[in-house]
This record gives C-alpha cells, sequence and structure tokens, in this order.
C-alpha cells in the first residue's frame, strides 16, 4: 500500500482541524495566596502583564524543566538528528535522551540562561542537579512564542507530548490542567513524591508551577490560583477531541514516513520539519474554531 506525502497529510489536518483548545486566558486572581509550598508564576502574552506567587523567583529542583533549556541550545547549535533527538526528548520526557544531549553540550542550561536572562536558572555537573524558577521557565516558553510562533518546534514538541512518558509516569497533571492549553512540559523527582512541577502555554498566556509534594498537590494548587473556568461546551469538548485525533494522525504518517528512509537521517529529518506545519495548522485552526464556539454559546 502506498505511503500518503506530506502534502496529502496537510489536506488531511486541514479537514480535521476545527480542533484543539483556545480559551481566554484564565486569570491568576489568587495567584498570590498560594501556599509556600508551591511557586506559580503566569504571564499574558498580549499584554505582557506578569504575575506570580511570592516565592516565584526561588530557585527550585529544575527537574524535567530544564530539558526545554537543552532542546533550545540544540536547535541553535546541534545536527538535524540532534533536532529530532530534542523533540522526543521533550514529547516522552526521555531522561537518557537528555542525558545523552548533556554530555554532547555541557553547556547548553547554562548558555540558554544567558541567552534568556534567566537569572535564577543555574546549571549542575548532571542535568536532573540543575535549578531553574517558576519564573524562568515561564519567561522560557514566552520567549520561544513570541520569537518563532506556535509553529515553534520546541512549542510543538510539547502541544504533541505523549500521554505517558518514557519511564511509565502519566504527563497530566499541574498547569496542563488550566483551560486553554496548548502545551506542557513536565518534571517529576525520581521518587514521584517528593516534587513535581509543569509550563503550559497557551495562544495568549504561559503558566509555570512547581511545588514540594505529590501531583495532585500541584494540580491543586493551580487550580485554586486562578479563577474556576466555565464548563466546556459539547462543542468545545468535541474540538478538542478532534484536536488531539488530528496531532496523532499527523505524528502517525510522520513515523512511517520518515521510517521509509530507513538510515538516512537528513531525509527523515526533512520529513519531520515538513509536519511542523500541518501540527502548528491544528492548533491555529483550532483557536478560530474554538472562538466560534464561544460565541455561539454566548448568543444562544
Amino acid at each position: 500500500m502506498s505511503r500518503p506525502s506530506i502534502a496529502v497529510l496537510a489536506m488531511t489536518v486541514a479537514t480535521v482541524a476545527l480542533a484543539a483548545p483556545a480559551h481566554a486566558a484564565p486569570f491568576p486572581d489568587r495567584i498570590g495566596q498560594t501556599p509556600p509550598r508551591t511557586a506559580i508564576s503566569f504571564t499574558h502574552s498580549p499584554s505582557g502583564f506578569q504575575a506570580g506567587s511570592p516565592n516565584q523567583h526561588e530557585a527550585r529542583s529544575g527537574l524535567s524543566i530544564v530539558k526545554l533549556y537543552i532542546a533550545d541550545y540544540v536547535f541553535d547549535h546541534g545536527s538535524a538528528a540532534d533536532h529530532a533527538a530534542a523533540v522526543q526528548m521533550l514529547r516522552t520526557s526521555d531522561d537518557g535522551i537528555a542525558t545523552a544531549l548533556y554530555t554532547r553540550y555541557p553547556d547548553s542550561i547554562a548558555a540558554t540562561a544567558r541567552k534568556y536572562g534567566l537569572r535564577t536558572t543555574h546549571a549542575g555537573a548532571a542535568w536532573g542537579a540543575s535549578t531553574t524558577s517558576t519564573y524562568d521557565s515561564a519567561a522560557f516558553l514566552e520567549a520561544r512564542k513570541r520569537d518563532h510562533g506556535l509553529g515553534d518546534p520546541i512549542l510543538v514538541a510539547l502541544a504533541t507530548a505523549t500521554p505517558v512518558a518514557a519511564d511509565g509516569y502519566r504527563q497530566d497533571y499541574g498547569t496542563a490542567q488550566l483551560p486553554g492549553v496548548i502545551g506542557t512540559k513536565w518534571g517529576w523527582s525520581d521518587d514521584r513524591t517528593s516534587a513535581h512541577a509543569s509550563v503550559s502555554y497557551g495562544t495568549d498566556f504561559t503558566v509555570a508551577a512547581h511545588t514540594y509534594g505529590p501531583a495532585a498537590q500541584l494540580t491543586a494548587d493551580v487550580a485554586a490560583a486562578f479563577d474556576a473556568p466555565p464548563a466546556a461546551s459539547p462543542a468545545e469538548r468535541a474540538i478538542t477531541d478532534a484536536a488531539a485525533a488530528a496531532h496523532a494522525a499527523v505524528d502517525s504518517a510522520t513515523d512511517a514516513l520518515a521510517g521509509a528512509f530507513g538510515s538516512s537521517a537528513p531525509a527523515a529529518q526533512a520529513v519531520r520539519d515538513a509536519a511542523k506545519g500541518p501540527h502548528a495548522s491544528i492548533n491555529d485552526a483550532a483557536a478560530r474554531a474554538r472562538d466560534v464556539a464561544q460565541l455561539s454559546s454566548r448568543s444562544n
């Protein structure tokens, strides 16, 4: 059976692209009351408004959030094969890939901190020993969104993160539960209990959080810091489900096409690069679809 071309794939995605979440930005009306165990930072992208818990500048365990900083450096300095590895590292939070990339690029975290002025981000001898703050991780994603748009490969990787990480841990908590989130990077301690973090972005906001405690605690503290969102309408839920299916279809076809080139890394990477457009199209079409659904619900 013949494999679909990227052009056909893009057309297929376009037909399914009434998809993906795009709420108005949540409002952090109670972020100042966040308990000290948790730090939260929020930025409203169009206005630049920034708010956070009193400890948002505190350097805390970086967990897998610092894989974002490794990926940024890799996209600036790495090979096509390294780019593909960085995307996989972000989507699945693969520690082995992170270790390999950090060994190859030991200045990656420190260099990214210098590049973006992340003053409370400090590289460790091992990537897992690095520290960052919620303020820094939110500022980083805001910069990527501002400089590269939603088609940025790092943002697309977060928008297509796998439900379960490479080590079997679920990626579904914290800031990812806020309305309007498109993509998220999660982090957790090795014992899966003592620390959890996440940083998420939407079309018009970015939010980061870290807690010393379990995943459910992070989710609860984040929810408590924001206005309770209205319940999603059936149309909005259908849009969200269609978005997930569209992203999955892109990933499946991309993997099949890339696999057809076998060991030809440049050709396979070209296929993966070409697939970034359809992913971005899904997110952009989703925003428009969600706006229509919300306007329709208000008029009823």
